[in-house]
């Protein structure tokens, strides 16, 4: 069995609201569904954590596809330019 599970690079943080943790994704390469595990690294930021809720607009969906630009809780700081991997 692989030890290291295999990555897919899904998008990129445009935007962090420090006082609500929440992150904007811009999703470039693949769908995020609410319960995924997704892996936020970059220069200063490196975690792994599971996708509790999405929302587009502030309407909490279920999922988003590839092109849409999404917010979600997350349990760190995060920096414009970190790449999201979809664990």
């Amino acid at each position: 069995m692989n030890a290291k599970s295999e990555e897919t690079l899904i998008g990129l943080i445009t935007h962090y609201y420090s006082h609500l943790s929440v992150g904007i994704i811009e999703l470039t390469g693949g769908e995020l569904k609410v319960g995924d595990t997704i892996h936020i690294k970059g220069k200063h930021t490196d975690f792994t954590q599971t996708v509790d809720s999405i929302q587009i607009e502030h309407q909490s969906v279920p999922r988003a596809e590839k092109g849409k630009v999404v917010g979600i809780k997350v349990k760190d700081k995060v920096r414009e330019h970190d790449q999201v991997f979809k664990v």
